[in-house]
């Protein structure tokens, strides 16, 4: 404890905080949607983001004199929580929705058009061409069970993964050559071991209302905020809608931190003559919280009555549980190790686009390490108009929940420098658009690692959140929101952190 009163000597926090002071710790999404919706709920908000960026998946890079995505460049259109939020930053107009050609899946057989009308890699429509060419006859047969059988099946259950549910209803060809490689590119996880209410929120519900999980899918498609689409983006980019978020931040007076680790997250007593003692919640009125914070050789420390931790799971958990060890069973596994590699290439011969906007790769298929390839320019227009004819953007990635990271990104049993990945992306990427793409059609190249960022919601992930929830609502001014807790894409974060703020709102105005 003498650490953290040392180290607070260099900054003291007021010796009282207003009720409507608020401390945001971690600048993703998640974070900066908190920090606005405070702030326009009338706190004075502070946030602090561990690295020198905001956005957390949601980044940027410049490649070969091209500013792209780094991380996530699509959402998912089934709720108009992105939508909304780019509407109120003044980009509703840059809305747009990827080529309609849509994309392909590579089978141990070969490649074959994905469906374009399923979720997750589950058909709405068994009679779609791409959808025989995928199964086969004995495989559409046995999917077309799926309208016969009770709507029981795959319902009752208390959790359901992936796999259960579409091997119930569907077949297992369905699962291992829609569903896994669709699993396997989004989430980069295994369908036997993904939660289907985390992931589809609403799926197995369906089935009940609409008779079959065909049927169920269909009608998710159709309240699509987007019809025909179940992703749109951002012209220019997901990270322009991170750029709106700043710049609405700092225009409404949110004091920002990036480059501040947080060391410590406790309760505590405050006066402006000594550090800030900590004490534990004792049932009567809440002491302020109290953050602890690092940057460069500063040290110091910020207090509030109300605190957002908007990190990822593991980090959130580990900050809280010295103050709260009743949350360390809630501890979350981390996520993969996941790498994208981004190529800009001059190829003409992509201008047909083979594989359409990209190609999910099945698991298992011999001679390909990546997952998926997103040939971006075919995805996005307005990339495709900026780069011109002949010039390409390509997005392969790596790495899945539960495979070392050694074995699923390297050809070679040796260790070797980690832009050796580049010369996989290229071999993966010939093989996969069925054109050369080697190394003097490079314009540019970058790898970005996400190192367990991306949550991985196991089976009974859902019912875990819910009583960990049920935990933090007794902890005054705590909220506990993010990919981890909402689920992965922008509309689970969105709406999720929206939710969480209105209710913390609701509850300050109470006190």
């Amino acid at each position: 404890m003498e650490n953290r009163k040392t180290a607070a000597k260099a900054h003291r926090p007021q010796s009282h905080p207003s009720p409507q002071q608020a401390i945001v710790v971690g600048g993703g999404v998640s974070g900066l949607l908190a920090a606005r919706d405070l702030q326009a709920a009338g706190f004075q908000v502070s946030i602090y983001e561990a690295s020198g960026t905001w956005g957390g998946c949601v980044g940027r890079h410049e490649v070969a004199g091209t500013v792209l995505d780094s991380g996530a460049e699509s959402f998912a259109t089934r709720n108009t929580a992105v939508a909304d939020l780019a509407a109120e930053l003044g980009l509703a107009e840059r809305i747009v929705t990827p080529n309609p050609a849509g994309a392909w899946v590579w089978l141990p057989d070969g490649p074959v058009p994905l469906p374009r009308t399923g979720i997750l890699g589950i058909p709405s429509d068994l009679n779609a061409p791409e959808v025989r060419a995928a199964l086969g006859a004995s495989g559409v047969l046995r999917a077309a069970l799926d309208a016969k059988m009770p709507v029981t099946i795959g319902t009752t259950e208390e959790v359901s993964s992936v796999a259960e549910l579409v091997r119930a209803r569907m077949g297992k060809r369905v699962l291992e050559r829609l569903v896994a490689p669709v699993v396997a590119g989004v989430h980069s996880a295994d369908p036997e071991k993904l939660d289907v209410d985390a992931v589809a929120p609403g799926l197995r519900a369906g089935i009940r209302e609409h008779g079959s999980l065909a049927a169920a899918v269909a009608a998710q498609r159709a309240a699509s905020t987007q019809p025909g689409s179940a992703v749109a983006g951002l012209a220019g980019g997901m990270h322009t809608l991170v750029a709106a978020l700043v710049a609405a931040l700092r225009e409404a007076g949110v004091a920002m931190y990036a480059g501040y680790q947080i060391k410590a997250v406790y309760r505590g007593d405050t006066d402006a003559e000594a550090a800030p003692a900590p004490k534990k919640y004792d049932g009567g009125a809440p002491s302020p919280w109290i953050v602890d914070w690092e940057h460069g050789t500063d040290r110091g420390f910020e207090s509030a009555k109300l605190l957002v931790m908007a990190t990822d799971g593991p980090a959130a958990v580990a900050l809280l549980t010295p103050e709260l060890p009743e949350l360390e069973p809630f501890t979350p596994a981390p996520g993969p190790d996941v790498r994208l590699v981004t190529l800009v290439v001059d190829v003409p011969e992509l201008d047909s686009a083979p594989r359409g906007t990209g190609i999910l790769v099945a698991p298992d298929v011999p001679g390909i390490k990546a997952k998926a390839l997103t040939h971006a320019t075919a995805k996005w227009d307005w990339l495709a108009d900026g780069t011109g004819p002949g010039t390409h953007v390509l997005r392969l990635s790596y790495g899945r929940a539960g495979v070392k990271p050694s074995d699923a990104v390297r050809l070679t049993p040796a260790t070797p420098r980690e832009d050796d990945l580049i010369a996989t992306a290229l071999a993966d990427a010939s093989k996969l658009l069925g054109l050369p793409v080697t190394e003097s059609d490079l314009l540019g190249a970058d790898i970005v690692r996400w190192k367990g960022a991306l949550p991985f919601a196991a089976v009974g992930h859902q019912a875990k959140m819910a009583q960990l929830q049920s935990v933090v609502a007794k902890v005054p001014g705590l909220v506990l929101t993010g990919g981890w807790m909402s689920g992965n894409g922008l509309a689970a974060v969105v709406s999720g952190t929206r939710r969480a703020v209105r209710a913390a709102v609701d509850r300050s105005r109470k006190v």
